[in-house]
């Protein structure tokens, strides 16, 4: 054996040695804890923006950044409480340091309840942090106890009343009709929703275990598949009545990509006897997640040609 082999196995030894120790375990955890919800408050800035475009008001990147942060936040709150599903649902969170995922979590939330509360809309930020709350753990005054958790459809349906209302509310403190607002919050409420019902199918064990009663543990694939169907179509036919009458701007191009956008999701992602692999698991997060980022992006694109 040569001696350029000898020490190529020998520092492969010593990096698995190195990468396995319970240091290195707890950092990575920590760090995926810390970057796991990135995604989710990029994409929730954007849909403020978009939020913005569709009730004709003048978009403020600094409300969108403050949103993105208090979603951060909440996220973050949320997984660094931990609670009994996230066993088998996250795996790779086992181990972190919660002690920093909280930290940080106050930390962006202070940041960002702070520049809401420059252009008067403090209230709105703490909205979903305590709902946040009430939903990861709860509180119990003696005897009586209010935990958001568990109920039938109640996780999908408090993701999509809370981010439905911190949109249309961030976005239309500046707007004059309530029936803009309105349509924008019933848009972003059930795509919110249908997103957290697609999640919960790659969740199906994890809830099955912690007795959480989603949508696909309760009523089975098939009709959760066609409930969140039926919604689909009820949200995009109403947002694009809404647009041809001129009571939401004109924006066609948000509303085809969401639509095909949100078909595709629910046929491909609510199939339950497929082996979860990491193409799939990252193809869901672009098109689910990332959707937001697609629709700016490709607004932008056609803007420049059209200009």
């Amino acid at each position: 054996m040569s001696s350029n082999v000898f020490f190529g196995r020998f520092e492969r030894f010593l990096r698995y040695r190195r990468n396995n120790t319970p240091e290195f375990k707890q950092k990575n955890a920590t760090l995926e804890l810390l970057k796991s919800s990135i995604l989710v408050a990029f994409s929730g800035a954007l849909r403020i923006h978009i939020a913005f475009l569709l009730l004709q008001t003048d978009s403020s990147i600094f409300t969108c950044i403050a949103g993105g942060l208090v979603i951060y936040s909440v996220y973050t709150l949320d997984r660094g409480l931990g609670s009994e599903e996230d066993i088998v649902n996250r795996k790779e969170l086992s181990g972190s340091r919660k002690e920093i995922g909280l930290a940080v979590s106050m930390l962006t939330f202070v940041i960002g309840s702070y520049v809401l509360a420059k252009e008067g809309m403090l209230a709105l930020a703490f909205l979903p942090f305590i709902i946040g709350f009430l939903y990861s753990k709860g509180i119990t005054i003696g005897k009586f106890t209010l935990k958001l958790k568990g109920g039938l459809g109640v996780k999908n349906f408090v993701v999509g009343l809370t981010w439905g209302a911190f949109i249309s509310g961030l976005a239309g403190s500046a707007c004059n009709s309530m029936l803009p607002i309105v349509l924008v919050f019933t848009f972003f409420g059930i795509k919110l929703f249908i997103n957290s019902a697609i999640y919960d199918f790659k969740d199906i064990k994890g809830d099955t275990l912690a007795g959480i009663k989603t949508l696909p543990v309760t009523l089975g694939a098939r009709n959760t598949r066609n409930f969140l169907l039926g919604l689909h179509l009820l949200s995009h036919l109403m947002l694009g009545i809404a647009l041809i009458n001129g009571v939401l701007g004109f924006e066609p191009l948000i509303v085809l990509y969401s639509f095909i956008c949100g078909l595709i999701c629910i046929q491909n992602y609510t199939i339950t006897d497929e082996e979860e692999t990491s193409f799939l698991n990252f193809e869901r997060t672009i098109l689910v997640d990332g959707e937001s980022a697609s629709i700016v992006g490709l607004r932008t694109i056609s803007n420049a040609f059209l200009a």
